[in-house]
């Protein structure tokens, strides 16, 4: 459970009547889902998850969806909300949660927000900045583009055209290199040069209140490899197989699924691909901590100790 000081945070105040949006961010395997939802049994409130690929019908295994069991009756939105057909964006998942936060707050001072992909998740805590349209042949050649030569031949190009969103953004994921060229190639700027400086305004509808869990790395790490070898054996590789149409959508370019693909290519043997699913998922980690430690807001629990950190 959460320090005391915190949970004092959770309930609307008279100096400040909002309701509380309250988000729960962490790295994968850190335990989030059952965190939130003792939180939510606790306040009789909601989750609304951000994570990027739980959207997908098709894909649970691969991304640790909670399971019914594991949701122990409390209501998820955007679980299984889309099928893996569709395009969903950061902007329109923000669009439609802040919608549904609206509702929501009409029945809960607070509701919990949660997920492992922080650009979800930003976009609907502080927003995000305003992008250019970009036209569908230009989005669609850097998709040929990084099939033919590899992301490496992508992230070259960022570093060249664009130091720094190159030194900001996760060169290992593909949407964000991909997202951050097709701004460059369609308006002839940097894509940095779009993002407005200073801190993010005040929102009227709720109050953000921000947590991060971490685990000590080494206890981290073992939760991740025993989560690979679940996964493995609940039928990853199957669920792999039954989305091999839809291999070039962004939400599949991402660990857990590449892995398998490179098996499944013959590019490797199962010893291998296990080895890579386990390395991957943990460098992936390591990338999600990262990401959260450049927002300050963050107020950093360590579970299993209950040690409170500081966001240095």
């Amino acid at each position: 459970m959460l320090p005391s000081y915190l949970l004092a945070q959770l309930t609307p105040t008279a100096a400040d009547p909002r309701p509380v949006l309250f988000t729960v961010a962490g790295p994968t395997a850190v335990g989030k889902t059952a965190l939130c939802v003792q939180l939510a049994q606790q306040f009789q409130t909601e989750i609304v998850s951000a994570d990027s690929r739980q959207f997908f019908r098709e894909l649970s295994i691969g991304t640790a969806k909670p399971t019914p069991a594991e949701m122990q009756g409390v209501a998820h939105h955007f679980i299984d909300s889309h099928s893996i057909g569709e395009d969903y964006s950061a902007g329109r998942f923000a669009t439609d949660c802040l919608a549904l936060l609206t509702e929501l707050f009409q029945k809960h001072p607070l509701v919990i927000l949660t997920g492992g992909s922080g650009l979800y998740v930003q976009a609907v805590t502080d927003g995000l900045d305003e992008l250019p349209s970009v036209p569908p042949e230009v989005r669609a050649l850097l998709h040929a583009e990084l099939a033919a030569h590899g992301l490496s031949h992508l992230v070259a190009e960022l570093a060249e055209t664009d130091p720094v969103a190159h030194a900001r953004i996760d060169q290992q994921n593909p949407q964000r290199v991909v997202r951050a060229l097709e701004i460059t190639r369609a308006t002839g700027q940097p894509f940095s040069s779009f993002h407005t400086a200073g801190p993010p305004a005040e929102n009227p509808l709720f109050r953000n209140v921000k947590v991060a869990l971490t685990r000590e790395r080494e206890a981290l790490y073992q939760r991740i490899n025993l989560r690979v070898e679940h996964m493995l054996a609940a039928g990853l590789v199957d669920e792999v197989r039954a989305v091999l149409p839809y291999r070039h959508h962004h939400a599949l370019q991402t660990v857990g699924y590449q892995e398998i693909f490179g098996y499944l290519d013959g590019n490797y043997d199962w010893t291998e691909a296990v080895r890579l699913l386990q390395r991957n998922t943990r460098r992936y980690a390591k990338r999600q901590l990262t990401w959260l430690r450049r927002d300050a807001a963050y107020q950093w629990v360590e579970l299993g100790g209950g040690a409170v950190k500081d966001n240095r």
